[in-house]
């Protein structure tokens, strides 16, 4: 049966953008681990300047340490700051930071992947990489994470630079839980999800602290994450 990265595997340069968390960190660790895969696999980070961001690009180069990924690259940070773009909202200030009261909405930080994709793309152009791997899931509700989104970009990209960039979701039909179930030999508890960090643990008590604890039990994987509160 034929495994949702084969396609992947059998390019010679793919760009994973990735964050600290789950499925992201896992697309860059199955891509660069194990026999076969792609030559040359480069692991990105953008940094926003948002108020997780040091903790999360931590965590992010510990997990890749400790997986061991043999064709991953030195991960690349590109330096995109969004301060006077974003201005007052809670991502850059850490005010009125959504709970885990709060519905999925309530995390939409405008723009993002169209941020992130922009420096990334023409970083990818410069250095023949013709593949960026993203880690979003389908029930992902947000109008920048459609399908209908990276295809119209990747051909206003290609047509800016005049190449012929592909923006893959390989993970797209999985949900979190299933990540999970997929990634259970990887430490997927040295993965980052917080958007309120408590002197570099998790706080415990954010929108996305509750969505991850609730996906390990869901799962039935044990949630080996360091809360700085567990509720």
């Amino acid at each position: 049966m034929p495994d949702l990265l084969d396609d992947l595997r059998s390019r010679d340069h793919v760009a994973v953008l990735t964050s600290g968390g789950v499925d992201s960190a896992l697309l860059a660790a199955e891509l660069a681990s194990g026999p076969g895969g792609p030559a040359r696999v480069v692991p990105i980070y953008v940094r926003f300047g948002l108020i997780w961001e040091a903790d999360e690009e931590h965590a992010l180069r510990r997990f890749l340490a400790a997986v061991h990924p043999s064709r991953a690259e030195e991960l690349m940070v590109l330096e995109a700051p969004v301060h006077t773009v974003y201005a007052d909202h809670w991502s850059a200030t850490g005010q009125n930071v959504p709970d885990e009261t709060t519905p999925d909405e309530a995390v939409y930080l405008p723009g993002r992947n169209l941020l992130l994709l922009g420096p990334t793309a023409v970083w990818c152009h410069q250095q023949g990489i013709e593949t960026i791997a993203l880690g979003h899931l389908g029930g992902n509700p947000f109008a920048d994470s459609t399908p209908e989104f990276f295809n119209a970009y990747a051909a206003v990209i290609n047509r800016a630079l005049g190449g012929e960039l592909k923006i893959v979701q390989p993970y797209r039909g999985l949900s979190k839980i299933e990540v999970l179930r997929r990634g259970r030999d990887f430490p997927l508890g040295l993965t980052w999800s917080c958007i309120h960090p408590v002197r570099g643990f998790h706080c415990g008590r954010c929108n996305k602290c509750a969505e991850r604890q609730k996906a390990f039990a869901a799962a039935g994987a044990p949630d080996t994450t360091a809360y700085a509160e567990r509720p």
